[in-house]
């Protein structure tokens, strides 16, 4: 392992011993993914911070109890509970407490307390270029995609350890050479998809990606140019659900992708995939486990974090109001803070809706009727929610999920 005079500072201490206990930390997942240096990183996103039991707390509190300080600027990913909003947690109260503990410990150790699963949202989003030791599968996914930032997909412990160090091994999608693409996806029939069809087609795209590409790099070709940021988003979720996704490239959208030469680097790959409108059609149709006409006990938006773009488009149809069944959209701090700012927060209240911050609702216990089927309009939410929370789920657009709200049964707009 090749370190810098900065490396050696932190392994000798010069730097506290939180430092230099997690430099090891780093060095040893550095050996064991075969990198023979550390790099500088801008910045971390830290996972962990989702209560996972004991083992989760007791790891933060030993850098807590050292005094340790994160070396970058580092944001938090969604916690256990809403601590905005309290009241809203519906689970063991225990399990809140620890949840709760495990957030507030981050915090000490000098992390943003943004508890967003989108900190690209934030004030703190990266720069093209930016080496970064991201955990969170949608906002790994998104950094390298959409900004064209880099980062491997750093999991639980190793992110924060990186925090505390601003250091991350040299390897894998840090390097150039391992970020081209290495099959292609082919899209066709969606010149001129609009807005409100983009976003299925982009999370159908996703989930084809994930389970076909498992790690590969795609190159997806065909997205309509409607496809906007939070489309390409909502794909990166659903690929990184899916699949071992960490990037993909969005030929003539994505900053690494103007055509597809650059993208393959020049090389010959294969096509693994061909989708037009019917087989987008399917995939959707399997997301859903239950007919439509469905009787629904809720719905849940904002899988990822809604941004304040898509309560753009959501408060016109707040007209929809009153709903048959409850509301609940999950976003972070930055966007709350604008809503109660500009007054929509008061709007969205009115209209009965619940807007989570800090946590999802496919992670933790706040839906208070999970008896019947719930509508999202997120592949992501809809991927996982079946097994996290053993309930039926309606995939459909943002339209159709607020259609269904005011009715209380599954209808399509």
């Amino acid at each position: 392992m090749e370190l810098t005079q900065t490396d050696s500072d932190i392994l000798a201490g010069r730097q506290g011993r939180a430092a230099a206990d997690a430099l090891g930390l780093v060095l040893r997942f550095a050996e064991a993914v075969g990198a023979e240096r550390l790099l500088p990183c801008a910045s971390a996103h830290v996972d962990g911070c989702l209560y996972h039991g004991q083992a989760s707390l007791d790891f933060v509190e030993r850098f807590v109890a050292l005094d340790g300080r994160v070396k970058v600027p580092t944001t938090l990913n969604v916690g256990s509970v809403d601590l905005i909003h309290p009241d809203l947690f519906i689970g063991d109260a225990a399990l809140g407490a620890a949840g709760k503990r495990l957030m507030e410990a981050h915090v000490e150790l000098g992390c943003i307390p943004s508890f967003t699963c989108a900190p690209y949202q934030t004030l703190f989003r990266p720069n093209f270029g930016d080496q970064l030791a991201w955990a969170e599968s949608n906002a790994i996914v998104f950094a390298n995609s959409v900004i064209g930032a880099r980062t491997n997909r750093y999991g639980d412990f190793i992110d924060l350890a990186c925090a505390l160090t601003g250091r991350v091994p040299d390897y894998g999608l840090h390097r150039s050479e391992n970020r081209r693409a290495r099959v292609i996806v082919e899209l066709s029939g969606f010149e001129t998809a609009g807005p409100d069809q983009a976003g299925g087609i982009a999370v159908a795209a996703g989930l084809i990606v994930g389970k076909e590409c498992g790690d590969t790099i795609a190159a997806i070709t065909g997205l309509p140019a409607s496809t906007s940021e939070d489309d390409l988003k909502a794909l990166g979720a659903a690929a990184a659900s899916s699949g071992s996704v960490a990037m993909f490239h969005a030929v003539g959208l994505t900053p690494e992708a103007p055509d597809l030469l650059t993208a393959t680097g020049g090389a010959n790959v294969p096509v693994v995939a061909r989708l037009g409108p019917a087989e987008i059609s399917g995939i959707l149709a399997r997301l859903c486990t239950v007919p439509d006409g469905t009787a629904l006990t809720a719905v849940a938006l904002g899988t990822p974090h809604f941004s304040l773009s898509e309560f753009d488009r959501l408060m016109p149809m707040l007209d929809l109001a009153p709903f048959a069944v409850p509301v609940y959209i999950n976003t972070g701090r930055h966007e709350w803070q604008r809503l109660e700012a500009d007054e929509r927060a008061a709007k969205l209240e009115a209209a009965g809706v619940t807007v989570v911050v800090d946590t999802c609702t496919y992670v933790t216990s706040i839906i208070r009727d999970l008896s019947g089927a719930v509508m999202t309009n997120s592949g992501k939410w809809a991927y996982y929610a079946p097994g996290n929370l053993g309930i039926d789920v309606a995939f459909g657009t943002l339209a159709d999920t607020l259609l269904s709200a005011r009715a209380g049964r599954v209808v399509r707009a």
